[in-house]
């Protein structure tokens, strides 16, 4: 992108004049345009904030999701569009083919079918050709703007048989502690004094009437190690471990996911001390004012209900960890004292923080004499996963070194540089620049206060 001098024209006057909507949705649809989709991600959740419910922003935001196959959001995204009588066939396009990702292949003909009946310009034969079996054999479905009432797209006949009622999440034990862990010993002290330390110390925290659990909401860019973090927590206490993901909760049939859910917690309540980790938070917890179907919003309450536990004690020893890359789309009630009501920043890493990850990362490869901090400070703004990429390149062309030379080569500073500049830096501008559009111009409650520093600074 940086060789596109019309782009970067573009992203320094949206830069310049962060409120003008129209310049935002133009950028937007230059950068999915050119295939540049965290950016425009990045740039239609922004300009989301400056106008809610425009449908040619939530259009733009689901056709990333669709080429990102990111389904479930897409179709998130497309549902109230949908839902509107006379919508653009485009959107019904769009949506068979996320529908046909989440493998609802009936529903994704119908969508296909009926859009092209309005517009047969937008016909696709290989599409076509996907879906056409699918449906050959089946019922026609029900169109949604049928029936008396708004049907969700993950609505399922009322014939069908719901699935059974229990988790798919399940316990891990690993070994991973906070040592392994570079950095962030901010975040990491946060997680002691919130959840280890009441496990750890009992007596101590029981006198001042504390109990051990609770729950933290990690946010920060893509890659950042949130998950890694998590673990970590788990190991260090010697507790089990749930990765919750959003295939375990969510369901086709209304009234599943939130079955699925209770099932969570109740395994989590089963394996105390425990963990309970949801990564992409906001899948599951997302503002119940932004929701037009029932069910979305009754997934949220039960969200809550189970945070608060039946009783007091019910979640005592489940420590709950959530982790988003939008915390600003996550429900505020998350954040009522006893749930989610610590939100903890996971920065990008620093210098000295590269330079540790990368010692973990080949703390157990051969090694030639390496000069850590002189990779760290040529991959400014990688984040931990993108420093993962940059040691498999090296050990990857390494690799060929050593099958031609019949011996191990350690691996030198000089082609971890090389790597380097091989590999471009995920989405850590992108996400900086929309926490910059929420931290200056959405933050009345003060909620993003700690960002302050990051988003003003070089980024």
């Amino acid at each position: 992108m940086s060789d596109d001098a019309g782009l970067q024209a573009l992203r320094e006057a949206a830069r310049l004049s962060p409120d003008n909507l129209p310049l935002r949705q133009h950028l937007a649809g230059q950068l999915l345009a050119k295939g540049y989709l965290a950016a425009a991600e990045a740039e239609f959740r922004a300009a989301l904030v400056l106008a809610p419910k425009n449908p040619d922003i939530l259009a733009g935001l689901a056709e990333v999701f669709v080429r990102q196959s990111s389904y479930g959001e897409a179709l998130a995204a497309l549902e109230p569009l949908l839902a509107t009588p006379g919508y653009p066939p485009r959107l019904g396009i769009l949506a068979a083919r996320a529908l046909m990702g989440e493998g609802d292949m009936g529903r994704a003909g119908y969508r296909y079918f009926e859009a092209i009946s309005r517009d047969a310009s937008l016909a696709d034969a290989e599409l076509a050709a996907r879906l056409t079996p699918a449906i050959a054999g089946s019922p026609r479905p029900t169109p949604p703007e049928a029936t008396t009432a708004p049907q969700p797209l993950y609505a399922a006949p009322a014939s069908h048989p719901s699935p059974a009622d229990s988790a798919t999440a399940e316990v891990e034990r690993g070994g991973l502690t906070f040592a392994d862990v570079a950095g962030m010993e901010t975040v990491k002290e946060a997680l002691r004094i919130k959840l280890l330390l009441p496990i750890q110390q009992p007596d101590l925290f029981a006198a001042y009437g504390k109990r051990a659990g609770g729950g933290v909401l990690l946010y920060g860019p893509p890659g950042a190690g949130k998950t890694h973090l998590a673990r970590a927590a788990a190991g260090e206490l010697g507790a089990a471990f749930v990765n919750v993901g959003l295939a375990d909760i969510l369901d086709m049939y209304v009234g599943s996911s939130e079955r699925n859910l209770r099932a969570t917690f109740d395994l989590a309540r089963r394996n105390r001390p425990c963990v309970l980790f949801f990564d992409e938070v906001d899948a599951l917890a997302a503002r119940r004012s932004d929701m037009r179907q029932a069910h979305t919003r009754q997934l949220v309450n039960q969200f809550l209900a189970e945070l608060d536990g039946v009783d007091q004690s019910a979640n005592e020893g489940v420590l709950v960890l959530a982790a988003t890359n939008a915390p600003w789309y996550v429900d505020a009630a998350f954040r009522r004292p006893g749930r989610l009501d610590q939100p903890v920043f996971v920065p990008p890493p620093d210098g000295a923080a590269r330079a540790a990850i990368l010692r973990i990362l080949l703390r157990d490869k051969p090694l030639a004499e390496m000069d850590f901090d002189a990779v760290a400070k040529v991959t400014e703004h990688f984040v931990g996963a993108d420093l993962k990429g940059v040691v498999d390149r090296a050990v990857e062309a390494k690799l060929q070194q050593s099958i031609s030379a019949g011996r191990a080569i350690p691996l030198t500073t000089p082609d971890l540089l090389t790597a380097a500049k091989t590999v471009r830096p995920t989405a850590v501008r992108e996400w900086m620049a929309t926490a910059r559009n929420y931290v200056m111009h959405a933050n009345d409650s003060g909620a993003w206060d700690e960002l302050m520093p990051w988003v003003k600074g070089k980024w």
